[in-house]
């Protein structure tokens, strides 16, 4: 299973691309997986202030409805409309174009680099 090495991670199987003070956020190719085909997505309105590990939306699947938690503290800047339209694309191109928003970073938070993520899937799997 693929763990890009240019990402963080969270325990929830959430990613953050940083660059800038801003962050691009998605969903692992694991979580993608163990959810099953996507069907629907609730991502946050733009200007929202999140608390990492608070719910800030939700993931509908053929199999369940799984919450999507704030991988850091700020601001979200932009959701992506597209994956809205095309949820699917969580499954495809989940470290693509299957990204879900975008959000201002102002401190770098304690997540896992990619060697910590896998061992954690090694740990769970």
């Amino acid at each position: 299973m693929s763990v890009p090495t240019d990402l963080l991670y969270t325990p929830d199987h959430e990613w953050l691309r940083l660059a800038d003070g801003t962050a691009v956020v998605g969903v692992t190719h694991y979580a993608a997986d163990a959810l099953g085909e996507v069907v629907h997505v609730e991502l946050p309105a733009p200007g929202t202030r999140l608390v990492q590990g608070q719910v800030c939306g939700e993931i509908e699947s053929t199999k369940s409805v799984g919450d999507l938690f704030a991988p850091a503290d700020g601001e979200v800047l932009q959701r992506n409309e597209t994956v809205v339209a095309e949820p699917a694309l969580v499954n495809t191109e989940p470290y693509g174009t299957g990204w879900l928003f975008t959000m201002s970073v102002p401190i770098t938070p304690d997540l896992l680099d990619a060697a910590g993520y896998a061992a954690q899937l090694d740990h769970d799997g």
